[in-house]
């Protein structure tokens, strides 16, 4: 079975399940996946029950996709993403996305856990951009022509217009948002001293090992996106040592605001 016929194959499915016509997708990382608890009229379903869907095998991930309406809007939104460090190939981690523009989704809001170079933990940020250190690229291999262009342009991968909606979101609500560049990375090793300080003599402020496959794949599709990350650690060098268990600690002590923000920043798109 071809890509494309898999990708049909998992919308048709999607839609005899009755999730239609969602607006916006939602991809929701390490701790952030509570939001779809709050979905009105959900229709839910494991990942393991959808053909030709990943499996997500990290904490604090449930690996459900959730389908209803968030602040007035239909989206569906996974509890949970697949990660290229999991042995996924990239095909597996950026299919949901090519779901979503399959199904109508007119965006996607990206979420992630991130260890701070430019902020430290607790700090949400929108994503102008990011850097691609991962060493792979989604679109290799032949182009997929009925999505998008051979060679897309990424110079506007993060909107502009759904940022200025989400710094606007902020500022009703008295959260603080920043924003900066991701870089992500493969995974799944933290990244050493030295690599936090070239990535910060690159212009990273917070980096990550997810977002950008999607990215890419979103903007090869025509989808517009917001990214905001959550950070949640000091990257390596800033602080004594790494794991994973703060990442899921320090989400959870930032996720009402998180849950609020993305909220407020869908009733404003």
């Amino acid at each position: 079975m071809t890509l494309i016929e898999k990708i049909q194959q998992t919308r048709d499915f999607l839609q005899d399940k009755g999730m239609t016509a969602p607006e916006f997708g939602l991809i929701l990382g390490s701790g952030l996946g509570e939001l779809a608890e709050e979905v009105e009229n959900a229709i839910v379903l494991n990942y393991a029950d959808i053909p030709n869907w990943g499996r997500s095998t990290v904490v604090g991930h449930a690996g459900k996709l959730v389908y209803g309406d968030l602040a007035g809007r239909k989206i569906l939104a996974l509890q949970g993403r697949f990660h290229f460090y999991e042995g996924n190939p990239l095909e597996v981690v950026t299919f949901p996305v090519r779901v979503m523009k399959a199904l109508g989704c007119q965006g996607v809001l990206v979420t992630n856990a991130a260890g701070g170079i430019g902020f430290g933990p607790g700090t949400l940020m929108a994503i102008s951009d990011h850097i691609n250190l991962t060493g792979q690229n989604p679109l290799i291999g032949a182009n997929l022509d009925d999505f998008g262009p051979r060679f897309p342009d990424m110079s506007n991968a993060y909107s502009k217009d759904y940022r200025k909606a989400a710094h606007q979101a902020a500022d009703k609500l008295g959260i603080r948002l920043d924003e900066g560049v991701y870089i992500g990375v493969s995974g799944p090793s933290y990244e050493t001293p030295a690599e936090i300080r070239a990535f910060k003599t690159m212009g990273a402020d917070a980096v990550g090992m997810s977002t950008v496959p999607e990215v890419i794949v979103a903007a090869h599709s025509g989808l517009k996106v917001l990214g905001i990350s959550a950070i949640t650690n000091h990257a390596a060098g800033f602080q004594a040592e790494l794991n994973h268990e703060e990442v899921v600690a320090v989400t959870q002590r930032i996720k009402a605001d998180f849950k609020q923000l993305v909220k407020a920043v869908l009733a404003e798109l």
